[in-house]
């Protein structure tokens, strides 16, 4: 089965807005939550830590999503060069369905794999 190029650009620049998004989603309730912050005088304790545990939170969010941007960025510079679709560790094609489960998807199955074993 080959690989439809067209189909996974579109598939990945899909991902790469709605992930965008997601980014700036997460800076407007930073924003909000730097607002609610200073409109109570000195602050509660409890308010704070929960306050605290929504940044931590925020953070691992944004911190996620821009490493699943920058896989995408990565997938759609391979395209542009060419070298999509081939395993970055052995340099064997990937299987067309683990690119379209994974589009983003920079190594095969096995090496996948060995990577998680160490």
């Amino acid at each position: 089965m080959p690989i439809d190029l067209n189909l996974l650009r579109a598939q990945l620049e899909r991902e790469r807005m709605h992930l965008t998004q997601q980014l700036a989603q997460l800076e407007a309730g930073k924003n909000t939550a730097e607002e609610r912050r200073e409109s109570t005088p000195f602050g509660k304790r409890d308010q704070g830590a929960t306050e605290t545990l929504e940044l931590e939170k925020r953070l691992t969010m944004g911190k996620r999503i821009s490493e699943q941007l920058a896989e995408i960025e990565h997938a759609l510079a391979k395209i542009r060069e060419g070298k999509y679709g081939f395993c970055e560790r052995c340099g064997l094609p990937i299987d067309p369905a683990r690119l379209e489960a994974m589009p983003a998807a920079s190594l095969c199955m096995l090496c996948k794999a060995q990577s998680r074993a160490r």
